[in-house]
């Protein structure tokens, strides 16, 4: 059996913490930029993030077809020199999900991120058997990702506690939390109170992230660093030292990177952020998404070299 697949079930330390790092995955007019993606992979490996999240909504998921998908989860374990790659398996059907969950298996990933996402309204039972067919499909462990803003499902407490119960449940990807320590730390901990002490809660939600982490939360699945993850990965490891203050002044630097995703989202962000440093073709976004504006462009290009985030 993998090494992976035994720590899944082991309740001893958490598979997944630090630094989980969601690359983009660029485009071009005829299908996935595959170069770009490599050399973006290959980057976050060489920065040293903990995980790679490939296939999350920043890496644009639900609009690329079963085929590309599962080349990119193959390059993404094959670049990530030996950094656990988490793929995504999100769809409509329960059907497609466990083919994506095969194809995840087949290219090596050390786990599954999995939404629920929907058309029609979903039921807690309805989120619930999905959650609980990849869980008896695969042994590969699974993270609860709970993004009502994409996936238009919002996941009660009663429903994380049902979900947490599965075997092969191994986090939870929340939302994003309250910017204030206070407010961070009541969430998190309303969320811990219903959870198992082996499953882990990471955050989202970049510009509060730190307040996460210092609140609690054993990993950061960053949007940021999967463009940006030396910053990233300071804000990390100073949470993990147990200088929340410092994590928190190195968030707080970032407020104009954090306005710009207020204002535009941060996948429209930071795709204009890898055109801007060349990591990705410009028009990187799969239509009908589309960019940022000249003018757009030229207010993040300013951030970023304000900022230093260029290196």
């Amino acid at each position: 059996m993998p090494a992976w697949r035994h720590r899944a079930r082991c309740v001893s330390e958490p598979l997944f913490a630090g630094l989980s790092a969601f690359p983009l995955t660029p485009m071009r007019e005829d299908g996935v930029d595959e170069e770009a993606f490599v050399g973006i992979v290959k980057r976050l490996a060489a920065v040293g993030v903990d995980s790679i999240g490939a296939l999350g909504s920043t890496g644009s998921y639900a609009y690329l077809s079963r085929a590309e998908r599962a080349r990119v989860a193959r390059f993404a374990v094959e670049h990530a020199a030996g950094v656990p790659v988490i793929v995504g398996v999100g769809a409509l059907r329960t059907s497609q999900v466990l083919a994506l969950v095969d194809d995840a298996e087949a290219a090596g990933a050390a786990g599954l991120l999995l939404p629920a996402m929907s058309y029609q309204p979903l039921t807690d039972d309805d989120v619930l058997g999905l959650f609980r067919a990849v869980t008896e499909h695969t042994g590969l462990p699974v993270i609860v990702y709970d993004n009502p803003g994409t996936t238009h499902t919002t996941l009660s407490l009663d429903l994380y506690a049902r979900l947490a119960q599965l075997p092969g449940i191994v986090s939870f990807k929340i939302p994003g939390v309250p910017c204030d320590p206070a407010g961070a730390r009541q969430r998190v901990a309303q969320i811990r109170s219903v959870l198992p002490g082996h499953v882990t809660v990471g955050v989202s939600g970049d510009s509060c992230a730190a307040a996460g982490l210092n609140a609690g939360c054993e990993t950061w699945y960053s949007v940021v660093g999967g463009m940006l993850p030396k910053v990233t990965l300071a804000i990390v490891r100073a949470a993990q030292a147990g200088r929340g203050d410092a994590a928190q002044a190195l968030a707080d630097r970032l407020a104009p990177l954090w306005k710009l995703f207020e204002d535009h989202g941060s996948l429209r962000v930071v795709a204009a952020v890898a055109e801007r440093l060349g990591f990705a073709p410009d028009g990187c976004l799969p239509l009908p998404l589309r960019g940022l504006t000249a003018d757009e462009r030229e207010r993040v290009t300013a951030v970023v070299a304000r900022l230093g985030l260029a290196g």
